[in-house]
C-alpha cells in the first residue's frame, strides 16, 4: 500500500434531493427512523486527493465554504481517517474540494466530500477495498453517505442509511432554489418535535416505522413527472418553514412561474422545484432569477461517486 508521490486522484459525487421524506416518532435513543426516497442530481462535489504525511482538507467552489470546520472533525478527513485505520494505511492526504453542493442546504454535500474522499483515497493509496466494503465503511460516517456513494434513485430507511436502489426512468428536472444561509439539521428536527407536541389534537401521531408512499415509487418507475409531483412529500418541511419563514415565499414564487411542485430538500432550506421538461425547467430558472434568487438547474437520476481521469 503506497501511493506514488504527487499524483492526484480525482473523485466526485452528487448531491441529492429528498422526492420524500417521512420522519418517525421521537425513538428512546434520541433519534428518529426515516423512511426517503432520494435522487441523485447533477451538483457534484470534486475532491482531488494527493499523498502527504498528514491529513489536510481545503475548499474552493461556487458556494460559500467560510464556515466549514479544515479539523479531524471535517466530514472528508474522517473519511479518509477512517479508511486509513481500517486498512493499516500509515500516512496521510491532501483533500482539496471544489464544492457546488450548498453547506448546511440539505443536499448532502458533506455526504458527498465524504464518499468522493473514500473512493479517492483507496485509489491513491491501493487500498483496494472495493466498492462494497467502502460503502460498509460510508455508513458509520453519516446518514447520507451510502447513498452519496451509491447515487443513482434509492428508498433510505432506519437513518436513511439502509439502502435498496429504486427504479426510475427517464430523467427529471430540476430548479433548486439556494439559500444565502444555512439550517441546522438537530435544531430542524427538534422544531419539528416542537411542531409535534404543539399540534397534538390536530394531527396523526407520527408513526414509529414511516414507509415511502407507493406512488413515489410508481410515479419514479413511470418516469412521470406531474404524478411524482402531486406525491413530493417532507416532513422536515414545516419545522423549516417555521424557523425560515421566508422559504414559503420562494415555493409560491416558483410554483406560480411554473413548477409542478416546490419541496423542501431534507432539512433545508434548499428547496427543489420539479418542472414538467426541459422548457419549463429553462423559464422557472429565468423567473426565480429575475427575482433576485441563486438557482441552478440540475437533472437526476445520477451517477454515485466515481474516480474521474483529469
Amino acid at each position: 500500500m503506497t501511493s506514488e508521490v504527487g499524483r492526484i486522484v480525482h473523485a466526485r459525487a452528487p448531491g441529492k434531493i429528498n422526492v420524500f421524506l417521512g420522519v418517525g416518532s421521537l425513538g428512546d435513543d434520541g433519534f428518529h427512523e426515516i423512511a426517503t426516497a432520494y435522487q441523485a442530481v447533477s451538483l457534484y462535489e470534486d475532491v482531488r486527493a494527493t499523498d502527504a504525511p498528514d491529513f489536510s482538507v481545503s475548499f474552493t467552489g461556487s458556494v460559500d465554504t467560510s464556515a466549514l470546520r479544515t479539523d479531524g472533525s471535517n466530514l472528508a478527513i474522517r473519511a479518509a481517517a477512517l479508511l486509513a485505520r481500517t486498512t493499516g494505511y500509515r500516512r496521510g492526504v491532501r483533500l482539496e474540494i471544489e464544492k457546488n453542493v450548498p453547506v448546511a442546504g440539505g443536499m448532502g454535500g458533506g455526504s458527498a466530500d465524504a464518499a468522493a474522499t473514500l473512493l479517492a483515497c483507496d485509489a491513491l493509496w491501493g487500498t483496494e477495498l472495493g466498492r462494497e466494503d467502502l460503502l460498509e465503511l460510508a455508513a458509520t460516517l453519516g446518514a447520507d453517505v451510502p447513498f452519496t456513494f451509491m447515487g443513482g434513485t434509492a428508498v433510505g430507511t432506519g437513518h436513511g442509511d439502509q439502502l435498496s436502489p429504486a427504479l426510475a426512468k427517464g430523467q427529471f428536472q430540476w430548479v433548486l432554489a439556494l439559500a444565502d444561509f444555512g439550517l441546522s439539521t438537530p435544531k430542524v428536527y427538534r422544531e419539528l418535535d416542537l411542531h409535534r407536541e404543539r399540534h397534538a389534537l390536530d394531527i396523526f401521531p407520527a408513526e414509529d416505522l414511516p414507509t415511502v408512499d407507493a406512488n413515489v415509487l410508481q410515479a419514479l418507475r413511470a418516469g412521470d413527472p406531474h404524478m411524482l409531483a402531486e406525491s413530493l412529500f417532507n416532513d422536515l418541511q414545516a419545522p423549516a418553514l417555521h424557523l425560515e419563514p421566508r422559504l414559503a415565499k420562494v415555493i409560491e414564487l416558483g410554483e406560480e412561474n411554473g413548477a409542478l411542485a416546490g419541496v423542501v430538500s431534507g432539512s433545508g432550506p434548499t428547496i427543489a422545484f420539479l418542472a414538467a421538461d426541459l422548457d419549463s425547467a429553462l423559464e422557472l430558472q429565468i423567473a426565480l432569477s429575475a427575482a433576485r434568487y441563486t438557482v441552478v438547474r440540475v437533472t437526476g437520476p445520477v451517477h454515485g461517486a466515481r474516480i474521474l481521469s483529469d
